[in-house]
């Protein structure tokens, strides 16, 4: 697995936002969620391209545990602007940072072990931590039940 750390500017994203545990978000409200997204991203101004970002937000505390604690996904696009935000929709602000990022390839359902090798094996090397988000990008390789699927992962870095 190709793994780098990169620097990202600042960015903005207008989506849904959920309350969710990880096996609550992928029972179904993650693809609800998505479908809702999708069908009315026209309505998103100043969307920069039709990519979708799953952003994940995490408290900080030692005992989390996303598998039993509820955490913030963020569902939507980047957009250039936050004018004209639409109902039932959020705006979100993502500093700049660097991130360590990968490519998950392969059926989404099996993104944890690329999630567990960057947070475990990867960290566990390198001596980086993380801060307190993630984020995916859906692009036209998001097939999330084919093995030709692909997902780039990026994990916010401490400085």
């Amino acid at each position: 697995m190709e793994v780098k750390v990169i620097t990202l500017p600042a960015f903005h994203v207008v989506g849904y936002s959920i309350e969710a545990t990880v096996e609550e978000f992928e029972s179904g409200l993650g693809k609800s969620h998505f479908h809702k997204l999708v069908e009315r991203n026209k309505e998103i101004q100043h969307r920069k391209n039709d990519n979708v970002i799953l952003m994940q937000m995490y408290p900080i505390h030692e005992d989390f545990n996303a598998k039993v604690d509820k955490f913030t996904h963020l569902i939507g696009y980047e957009v250039t602007s936050l004018d004209n935000i639409p109902s039932e929709m959020i705006s979100h602000d993502v500093p700049d940072s660097q991130y360590v990022t990968c490519t998950h390839r392969g059926i989404e359902s099996e993104i944890g072990d690329t999630y567990d090798y960057i947070y475990g094996q990867w960290f566990g090397e390198t001596g980086h931590e993380p801060k307190d988000y993630d984020f995916e990008i859906w692009d036209e390789r998001y097939q999330p039940e084919s093995p030709n699927n692909e997902i780039d992962i990026y994990v916010a870095l401490q400085s």
